[in-house]
């Protein structure tokens, strides 16, 4: 996956803009930030289960990594160009949805 078609991608889930965020660029909703994408070609985004992080990184290791503090409060790094495109599609979606307002978020599970 590309930075470009990742920020494509994003950008066309409902509700989300693109706003600078610590020197990356952040998708969010009007509640959260959901993912940032950095000039090193990486993808932080948000895993909220704990376990589903966890299989990330042991199945994975080489295209998801922690962000120590970050990743305890539920993000994890993303090496754009190993991860698989669908995985990825899937993931920003399920991060999408639990970073949307909570009205929204219920209507769309």
């Amino acid at each position: 996956m590309t930075p470009a078609r990742f920020r494509k991608l994003a950008l066309a889930l409902e509700g989300v803009t693109e706003v600078p965020h610590m020197g990356r660029t952040a998708f969010r909703t009007k509640r959260k930030i959901f993912a940032t994408l950095g000039a090193d070609r990486r993808v932080n985004l948000m895993v909220q289960a704990v376990d589903q992080r966890e299989a990330l990184f042991e199945s994975l290791p080489d295209t998801f990594f922690s962000l120590g503090g970050w990743t305890r409060l539920g993000y994890v790094a993303v090496e754009l160009a190993k991860v698989d495109d669908e995985l990825l599609v899937e993931l920003m979606t399920d991060a999408w949805r639990e970073a949307l307002p909570r009205t929204n978020a219920r209507r769309r599970k």
